[in-house]
């Protein structure tokens, strides 16, 4: 009985060292820093609407979050439900946020968890724009 409990405590230990790593060092995303609130405050197309007043009017559910890439790229992805082609789906679109905050590129659109073409981001955001 004695060698199971001893046994059990070894299993035990590496399991939550691995648990506190996660914790610690594992992925993180972020919902408030300055690189949202860049990207939330940019005008669109030179339009007068900003990606954040143009989202909260035309999607649901809308949140911003933050992340770094193995490459240490800023990335701000915007995730929510938007309309598209008479329906309700919903979207993924990420930016690349330069360090300094100086410029920004539009990146991937997933709708339902789906790739599209830049073509089609582009219409997306053009389409959420005019909302």
């Amino acid at each position: 009985m004695q060698n199971v409990s001893k046994r059990t405590i070894l299993w035990i230990v590496p399991i939550l060292i691995i648990v506190i790593f996660w914790f610690v060092y594992g992925p993180k995303k972020i919902t408030d820093n300055e690189y949202i609130t860049y990207i939330k405050q940019e005008k669109i197309n030179e339009n007068a609407k900003t990606y954040e007043e143009a989202f909260a009017s035309s999607c649901e559910e809308g949140k911003w979050i933050y992340f770094k890439t193995q490459k240490e790229q800023h990335v701000v992805e915007f995730e929510g439900t938007c309309p598209q082609s008479e329906t309700m789906k919903k979207v993924n679109l990420q930016f690349i946020i330069e360090d300094d905050r100086s410029d920004y590129d539009l990146n991937v659109l997933l709708l339902d968890s789906v790739q599209q073409t830049s073509e089609i981001r582009d219409q997306f955001i053009d389409q959420v724009v005019s909302l």
